[in-house]
C-alpha cells in the first residue's frame, strides 16, 4: 500500500492511502476549477500531484529514513507528456509548484526553473499508480475561452495561476483534515453558510428605515434615485461596469446593492470590495457590517495587513474568530473588504500562500472603489489582468468612484486605452448631470504664492483645510500659524491612532463653528469625513484636487459661491513636487483652460486621464514591461517568478517603526516577551507605526532613539521607538504637532539608552 501522510503509528493503521489523498485533492480542485469551466484540468491536476508518492523512496521517507525525495516534478513531467497540447505543461507549472511556488519556465529566479527540474533524475515510479489514478482524456473547458491575440501567453499564465490556486488551496484544506480527524477532532468549519439572497434581505431592511429616518432634502431624493438606478442594472449580463457617482451621492451602499443583486442575479459566489487605503478598508467593512445587521459581523470579511483580531474579542467567540482566521486565507466568504495592494498582488502572486485565495476571485462581483488610484506605473498590466477575470473567470467588474479613469479600450484610436476594458456600462444616472445636481463648490486657480501669501490665505479664513505635497511643507506652514487660533498639523509621520485623535478634535471644533485651521498631506484625501467651508489645494492631479474638493462644503451648509477650493503653485523651490507630480499638475492645468467652467464634470476628469496616458505613453504605464516580457517568453518560458518580485504596488523603500504612543500599544509591546504567536500582536500594533524612509530610519538608528523588540527571537521585524522615560512617550523625537522627526532626531544621553 502507498501512503499519502504519515503519523506517529508505526504500524501505519491510520496513515493516509496515497490514492485517497489524491481522489480527494482532486475533487476538490476541479469543483474549484469548474467555476471558470476547467473541471477537468483541476481534475488532472489533483490526482498527479503527489505522483511522485509512488516511489519506493518517498514511501521509505515516510518511515523515516530522512532521504530527501522530489515528489511533485513527476506529476509535472507526468502532465506535459499525457496532454502535449500546451495544456499539460500549464498543468506542469502548477504541479511542480504546489509546495515552493510557481517558478520561472526557464530563467533563474528564487526558485528552480521547471525546464531544470523537468529534465533532472527522478526516483522510480510504481506502475500502481496507472492502476489506482483514472486521468480525464482532455483538459480542454467546459465553455469557450475567449482569447486576446494581443496577450495570449498572457492568458496563458493567468490561467496557470487559476489552477494553481484550485491546486494548493485543495491540497492544504485536504491535507488539514486528514490530520485533524486523526487528532480526534472535528473537521474545522470553513466559509459561511449565510446565502447572498439573505444578506440582500437584511441590507434591504436597512436600507428601508434609512430612508425612513432621512429628512427630506433634495440630497436624499437624489441618492434615492441613485440608488434605484443602479439596483434596476443588475440584470445585465455579467463583464465591465462603472459606478460615477460625486462624493455624498450614497455610492456605497448603493454599489453593495448592485453587487448583491448582480451576484444573485447571475449565480455568483461572492463581492469582492477593493480599496486603495486601509483606512477606508476599516471604514467601508464597518458601513457593511451595520447594513447586513445581525449577518454582518460573520459574513464580512476584512483582511489587510492592519486587520486586527484582538479588536473583536468582545464582539465574536473565538469560533467565529478562527472561521474568520481561515477564511482570510483564501477568501470563502460572501463579502471580502480588501485592499489593492491584497488583491492585485495575489493577481500575480507566485507563492502558495498568496495564490490560494485567486480561484475565489472567479464568478464574483470585484468593486474598485476609487478606481483611479492604481498605479501607473503598473496600469496596463492591472487592466488586463481585470480584463482576464471579466472576460473568462465569469467576474464583473465594476469601477467605482467620481473620478472615473479612461480605461475603456474603443475603436477610436484618439479615445482609447490600449489593452483595456471593452463594453463598460455605466451604472449611475447621467453622470454628467449627477456632477451638477452635487456641486457644492467653487474651483480656480489663484496662481503662485510664495510661504508669506499662503500663510495670509490661511489667516484669511478661520476654517480652512490646506492640502500640500509633502510633509516637510506641512511642517513649515504648520509652524507659521501655530500661535493661531484652531491650527492642526496631520500628517503620515503621526502614527494612525494620533491622526484619529486629531480628526475627531478637529471635527468638534468645526461643528462649534470655532476656529480651525488644519495643514495637511493627502492622507486627508481618502475618505476622511470632514467638512470646510474653504480649502487650498497645492497643485497636483485633477482627481487629487476633486478628492480635495471632497472635503470642502461636503454636508451643502454654504452657499456654492463662497465654498471654494483655491488651487496654487507654491514659488518655495525647496517644496517642489516630484516630476511625476509635475506632471499631473501639467495635464491638470491644461484641462482646466479648457473646463475651466466645469472642471470636476466627468468630461473633464476622462479629459484629464486621457491627457495623462497619452503623456506617459504605453512604456510608463507599464514600466517593467512585465507584460511584453511574457509574450516573449512564450509557454515554456512564462516568468511566474519574476512576475511577482516585478509586481509591486508599493515599493518596499520605507521602514516601519513602532511608536510607544498609549498604554494600549504599550501593553502589546510588553506581551511580544512572552507571546507564542504574534500574528495578533502584530495587528494591533499596526495602527502604532509611522512609516520612515530608508535615509531617516538609518539616522533614527545612528542616533540611538530606535532599537529591534528582541531582535533574536524577531529580527528586525519589531523596531520601536525607545521612551526616554519608562512609560512616557519621547517627546524630542516624536512631537505632538510634528509626529516623528527623523531629519534632524535628538540623540539620545548615554544614560537613557538603558531599557
Amino acid at each position: 500500500m502507498f501512503y499519502a501522510h504519515s503519523t506517529e503509528c508505526s504500524d501505519a493503521r491510520d496513515w493516509q492511502g496515497l490514492a485517497d489523498h489524491l481522489q480527494a485533492v482532486a475533487d476538490l480542485a476541479a469543483k474549484r476549477a469548474a467555476r471558470f469551466g476547467w473541471e477537468n484540468a483541476g481534475r488532472a491536476a489533483g490526482l498527479l500531484h503527489d505522483l511522485g508518492k509512488y516511489s519506493p523512496a518517498f514511501q521509505r521517507r515516510l518511515s523515516g529514513s530522512g532521504e530527501r525525495v522530489d515528489h511533485s516534478t513527476a506529476g509535472a513531467l507526468e502532465a506535459k507528456t499525457r496532454f502535449p497540447d500546451g495544456l499539460g505543461h500549464l498543468l506542469a507549472y502548477a504541479i511542480a509548484g504546489h509546495h515552493a511556488g510557481l517558478a520561472n519556465g526557464r530563467d533563474a529566479g528564487t526558485r528552480t526553473p521547471l525546464s531544470d527540474r523537468l529534465v533532472a533524475d527522478l526516483p522510480t515510479l510504481s506502475r500502481r499508480w496507472r492502476e489506482e489514478l483514472v486521468l480525464p482524456d482532455s483538459l480542454h473547458p467546459d465553455g469557450a475561452f475567449h482569447q486576446r491575440r494581443d496577450r495570449a501567453f498572457f492568458q496563458m499564465a493567468f490561467l496557470t495561476r487559476m489552477l494553481f490556486s484550485c491546486l494548493v488551496d485543495a491540497d492544504f484544506i485536504e491535507t488539514e483534515t486528514f490530520y485533524t480527524v486523526v487528532a480526534g477532532d472535528a473537521p474545522p468549519e470553513r466559509g459561511n453558510p449565510t446565502s447572498l439572497s439573505t444578506l440582500r434581505d437584511a441590507l434591504n431592511t436597512y436600507l428601508h428605515e434609512l430612508a425612513a429616518k432621512a429628512r427630506k432634502s433634495p440630497v436624499n431624493e437624489r441618492r434615492a434615485d441613485i440608488l434605484h438606478h443602479v439596483r434596476a442594472a443588475a440584470p445585465e449580463p455579467p463583464g465591465h461596469f462603472s459606478l460615477t457617482v460625486p462624493t455624498g451621492g450614497g455610492k456605497t451602499l448603493a454599489s453593495l446593492a448592485f453587487a448583491l443583486d448582480h451576484a444573485i442575479a447571475h449565480g455568483m459566489d461572492r463581492v469582492i470590495y477593493v480599496i486603495p487605503f486601509t483606512s477606508i478598508v476599516e471604514q467601508n467593512a464597518a458601513v457593511f457590517r451595520d447594513a447586513l445587521g445581525a449577518f454582518g459581523e460573520d459574513a464580512v470579511l476584512e483582511h489587510h495587513s492592519a486587520f486586527d483580531d484582538d479588536s473583536r474579542r468582545g464582539r465574536q467567540d473565538r469560533h467565529s474568530r478562527d472561521k474568520l482566521k481561515r477564511a482570510s486565507e483564501n477568501w470563502d466568504m460572501p463579502i471580502v473588504v480588501t485592499t489593492a495592494v491584497q488583491f492585485f498582488e495575489s493577481l500575480f502572486a507566485a507563492k502558495t500562500s498568496k495564490a490560494r485565495k485567486l480561484h475565489n476571485i472567479a464568478n464574483s462581483v470585484v468593486v474598485l472603489d476609487e478606481a483611479q488610484t492604481m498605479p501607473l506605473a503598473l496600469l496596463r498590466p492591472s487592466v488586463a489582468a481585470l480584463d482576464e477575470l471579466a472576460l473568462n473567470y465569469r467576474a464583473s467588474i465594476v469601477l467605482c468612484t467620481a473620478t472615473q479613469p479612461a480605461l475603456e479600450e474603443t475603436d477610436n484610436p484618439a479615445h482609447s486605452f490600449a489593452g483595456g476594458l471593452r463594453d463598460v456600462r455605466e451604472l449611475a444616472p447621467d453622470p454628467h448631470s449627477l456632477a451638477q445636481q452635487f456641486e457644492r463648490v467653487t474651483v480656480r486657480h489663484i496662481g503662485t504664492l510664495d510661504d508669506d501669501g499662503l500663510t495670509e490665505e490661511l489667516l484669511d479664513c478661520e476654517q480652512v483645510l490646506c492640502i500640500v505635497n509633502n510633509r516637510r511643507h506641512a511642517r513649515a506652514l504648520h509652524e507659521s500659524i501655530a500661535d493661531s487660533p484652531g491650527a492642526y498639523h496631520l500628517t503620515t509621520a503621526m502614527c494612525a491612532v494620533h491622526r484619529r485623535q486629531i480628526l475627531a478634535e478637529i471635527r468638534e471644533v468645526l461643528a462649534s463653528g470655532a476656529p480651525c485651521r488644519v495643514v495637511s498631506t493627502s492622507l486627508i484625501e481618502a475618505g476622511v469625513d470632514i467638512d470646510f467651508p474653504r480649502v487650498l489645494r497645492a497643485e497636483a492631479g485633477l482627481d487629487s484636487i476633486a478628492q480635495a474638493a471632497g472635503r470642502c462644503n461636503r454636508e451643502g451648509r454654504y452657499k456654492r459661491d463662497i465654498s471654494e477650493v483655491r488651487i496654487f503653485a507654491t514659488s518655495n523651490e525647496d517644496w517642489a513636487p516630484p516630476p511625476e507630480l509635475k506632471q499631473f499638475a501639467q495635464a491638470t492645468r491644461e484641462v482646466l483652460r479648457a473646463h475651466g467652467e466645469a472642471p470636476l464634470a466627468p468630461a473633464a476628469i476622462t479629459a484629464y486621464f486621457r491627457l495623462l496616458y497619452w503623456q506617459k505613453g504605453p512604456q510608463e504605464l507599464d514600466k517593467h514591461d512585465l507584460l511584453g516580457q511574457i509574450e516573449t517568453a512564450q509557454l515554456d518560458g512564462l516568468p511566474f517568478d519574476m512576475l511577482e518580485q516585478k509586481y509591486r504596488l508599493i515599493e518596499n523603500t520605507q521602514r516601519s517603526v513602532i511608536i510607544p504612543y498609549d498604554d494600549r500599544a504599550r501593553r502589546a509591546i510588553a506581551d511580544l516577551s512572552h507571546a507564542e504567536r504574534v500574528g495578533g500582536i502584530a495587528r494591533t500594533l499596526q495602527p502604532y507605526t509611522v512609516q520612515v524612509p530608508i535615509k531617516g530610519f538609518h539616522a533614527l538608528e545612528q542616533a540611538g532613539v530606535i532599537a529591534a523588540i528582541e531582535p533574536d527571537r524577531f529580527g528586525d521585524q519589531f523596531v520601536l521607538l525607545i521612551d526616554e522615560h519608562p512609560g512616557e512617550l519621547n517627546l524630542n523625537s516624536y512631537d505632538p504637532n510634528m509626529g516623528l522627526n527623523w531629519s534632524d532626531p535628538t540623540y539620545r544621553s548615554a544614560e537613557s539608552n538603558i531599557w
